[in-house]
């Protein structure tokens, strides 16, 4: 594809909102860009049939369908995969401009429900929340008629737990994070059990690289005492390192880093209405982890 080309201006053009949508299909940035990389040398092969009469529609399409391609692959590598998996944290400002202007569907509380979805399932809902498509043109994608799209857009809502019409109820309580941040920071780990709902998770994705929970704990004193029990084996086995926290920023919202053990991991955290945090999302694989933080000055 030479530069010139009317594939190669489209898909350098629409580059960054594929990404976009396959890193919300897949959790995963690094299969995202390579789905779209497959995108480019499909539009190769049009390009030269002379087949194309639109092409982000045709870009968009071939997109989602290499993506659902994707997920129905990774599906055997996530079920063998060591202890729990959780998407993969990217520094806001790594992602393409085009890949957040529409913040909906990249929280990773909801990459992580979205697992739950079947492919088209997540398709439709990450193109008619994120991207305002209509269902008459998601079926022409998933080749589904607009009523069974539509259907399939409100069980992924309900499953996923966002309202028809409403944004979706994951952003941070800037008040809730200052308190657990000076919490922890002057060893005061009592205070984050005052912050946790009485029915909070706590999931922590090690991927068998570093030490981390193989399942998701459950309620507000076993969090507590897991957080509790890091602290304390820090101050035991590495005392001279640190047992910080500070604010970052992943997937277009608030995270935090927390660096114990000689390593740091992503934290992102999911209120309820009442501001009390109900989920955490603990991403301690360091494999994940490298497009987490800003790139170094």
């Amino acid at each position: 594809m030479t530069a010139a080309s009317p594939a190669a201006l489209a898909w350098e053009a629409e580059r960054g909102r594929l990404i976009g949508i396959a890193y919300r299909m897949l959790g995963d940035f690094g299969h995202a860009e390579d789905v779209v990389s497959e995108v480019a040398i499909e539009a190769l092969k049009a390009e030269r049939a002379d087949a194309v009469r639109s092409w982000p529609a045709w870009l968009t399409t071939t997109c989602v369908r290499r993506s659902i391609d994707r997920v129905r692959a990774l599906v055997a590598v996530r079920e063998e995969y060591t202890g729990h998996w959780l998407p993969e944290p990217v520094a806001t400002e790594r992602l393409p401009e085009d890949a957040v202007a529409d913040r909906e569907m990249l929280s990773l509380a909801l990459l992580h429900l979205a697992e739950q979805l079947s492919p088209e399932a997540r398709a439709a809902v990450v193109l008619h929340r994120a991207y305002a498509m209509t269902a008459v043109e998601i079926g022409e994608i998933l080749e589904r008629s607009p009523a069974s799209v539509r259907q399939l857009i409100s069980r992924a809502e309900r499953r996923l737990q966002i309202d028809e019409h409403s944004p979706t109820p994951h952003a941070a309580d800037l008040a809730a994070l200052a308190a657990l941040m000076s919490a922890v920071q002057q060893g005061d780990l009592d205070t984050l059990l005052d912050l946790l709902t009485d029915e909070a998770i706590l999931w922590t994705d090690g991927g068998g690289v570093v030490a981390a929970t193989r399942n998701p704990i459950f309620g507000a004193d076993k969090v507590h005492r897991f957080y509790v029990g890091v602290r304390e084996k820090t101050a035991k086995l590495a005392p001279d390192l640190p047992f910080a926290i500070h604010p970052i920023e992943v997937n277009g919202e608030f995270a935090l880093a927390l660096t114990h053990s000689g390593r740091t991991d992503v934290l992102t955290l999911e209120f309820d209405a009442s501001g009390r945090i109900r989920g955490i999302r603990q991403v301690s694989n360091p494999h994940k982890l490298t497009r987490a933080f800003p790139p170094a000055a």
